[in-house]
């Protein structure tokens, strides 16, 4: 999908060098994954204490001899 967007150049000059990646393009989407997977990462973060434990789980059962 093309798309045309007024991207603040300092920023993107920037990410362009701490990223090491090559296009413009590759940068705004790698940037956009990683704002994707942090905000993932926090609504699982949100979760911690919420959810009762399983009574029948039994974590000698899941090691590996």
């Amino acid at each position: 999908m093309a798309t045309n967007l007024a991207i603040d150049d300092k920023l993107l000059k920037e990410a362009l060098l701490i990223s090491g990646l090559k296009t413009k393009k590759d940068t705004v989407n790698h940037a956009l994954k990683e704002f994707i997977d942090r905000r993932k990462q926090l609504e699982i973060i949100g979760l911690f204490g919420k959810l009762d434990p399983d009574p029948d789980y039994d974590y000698k059962k899941a090691r590996v001899l």
